[in-house]
């Protein structure tokens, strides 16, 4: 158990050398010379860490934009979180042990399906992985399963999530890379497949949002960076009026509140420039890479990666995605207690990442308009699954706690209304 407690916690979870290794081993299997695989691997580390890079930028800033916004708008309610759930379950729970072989289990039934049936994704998001493992054990522990029963029917879920979810959403990845060669590995599918939807309904998918048309005196925010800072930049420095000085003091030191605001927006902007070199160096590096796998040990397999990868296609919707899934969040917050349901306060980090991932679906069969609407739908449908868990959890006596990533909470919340009525019954 120490040694695969050591291969999860610092090899699997770390994606950066998963995803190296697999390339390693992917050039190795084409006989490629020494120095091709080494480079091809270094690359491909390099990549994933700019990548990784630039995506901590982004989380610290938008860490401190959650703070202001959450008081400058006086918010009170939940706050999504799965590392707070995953640690309550190993030490509250003791199924630390029971996480790390149910992760270990999804990957092997993922290999297992995408070699013997027609879905040949291989999910190499590993942190999403290890997510899909707790949620799907806490919710096989209290639904009354135990030992290898329990690892083999949460691996056996979470596996079959792995390879679904990339092959659902891959009609759409296709049009948005114009390839096959490259999935989408994210946890939070099931959303982007519902702002699809919506996105096909109302939109028009004739007018881009890559194809935006400006007067000659803003021709300027056609650059993905300026329009990008057009919006962030207003955005922290208002929202940090609205927290006061006394407040944003806490937060900025000797540097001047709203100056501080200021320059958390600019690094905000820095954090998708060196996210948006990340994915060129990665992807550059990782198909050709990964053909070595596809051929040898899953024929045709197709890499299943985070969502940033898919950012470069279409930054624009990235930033519509964003902004429109956080009205849709604050919509939420204040709709679902109306109806019963606990007040989820707006996630920034799942409000970017999934928000400009949901704007690049919505784009790709909606257009413009498509993207408008259909994210602040996005922002609705993934406060309220999270809401519909709560009850599930308080249940359980994880009182206030709910997730974010919306298929694993599809994936909980399977267990609670359907497998363990039906394993109890048994």
């Amino acid at each position: 158990m120490v040694v695969v407690n050591f291969i999860v916690n610092n090899i699997l979870t770390q994606a950066s050398i998963t995803i190296a290794l697999i390339a390693l081993f992917g050039l190795m299997l084409q006989r490629k010379k020494a120095g091709e695989v080494i480079s091809g691997a270094f690359k491909t580390l390099l990549g994933f860490l700019i990548l990784s890079a630039g995506s901590g930028i982004i989380v610290l800033s938008l860490l401190y934009l959650g703070k202001i916004f959450t008081k400058g708008f006086g918010m009170q309610g939940i706050v999504p979180s799965i590392e707070a759930i995953n640690g309550q379950a190993m030490n509250n729970l003791h199924l630390g042990n029971q996480i790390a072989l149910t992760f270990l289990a999804i990957f092997v039934f993922n290999i297992i399906i995408a070699r013997f049936t027609k879905w040949k994704y291989i999910f190499l998001t590993g942190q999403a992985i290890l997510w899909m493992a707790t949620m799907t054990t806490i919710f096989g522990h209290f639904a009354g399963l135990s030992g290898a029963a329990l690892i083999i029917v949460g691996g056996f879920v979470g596996g079959v999530f792995a390879v679904a979810m990339p092959a659902l959403a891959q009609p759409i990845v296709r049009k948005i890379t114009g390839s096959n060669d490259i999935a989408l590995g994210h946890f939070c599918t099931v959303g982007y497949l519902f702002t699809a939807g919506v996105a096909k309904l109302v939109g028009d998918k004739t007018k881009s949002t890559e194809e935006l048309v400006l007067p000659k005196g803003l021709e300027f925010l056609q650059d993905t960076y300026l329009s990008l800072a057009f919006v962030m930049i207003p955005l922290y420095v208002v929202t940090a009026f609205f927290a006061g000085s006394k407040f944003g003091s806490t937060l900025s030191g000797d540097v001047n509140y709203v100056v501080y605001a200021f320059l958390q927006a600019v690094q905000f902007i820095v954090g998708v420039y060196v996210l948006l070199a990340g994915v060129r160096l990665l992807l550059a590096e990782i198909v050709p890479a990964f053909r070595g796998i596809a051929l040898k040990v899953v024929p045709d397999a197709i890499p299943a990666l985070d969502c940033p990868v898919l950012f470069a296609y279409a930054p624009n919707a990235v930033t519509i995605g964003f902004i429109g899934t956080t009205i849709g969040s604050v919509i939420a917050m204040f709709l679902l207690p109306k109806f019963g349901l606990a007040m989820i306060l707006p996630g920034m980090l799942t409000n970017f990442f999934a928000g400009g991932t949901a704007g690049v679906f919505a784009n790709a069969v909606g257009g413009k308009r498509g993207a408008i609407i259909a994210t602040i739908a996005h922002g609705i449908f993934i406060t309220l699954l999270p809401a519909l868990l709560v009850v599930s959890f308080n249940k359980m006596g994880f009182i206030n706690a709910t997730a974010t990533d919306v298929d694993t909470v599809t994936a909980a919340l399977l267990f609670s209304w359907f497998i363990t009525p039906i394993l109890k019954a048994i």
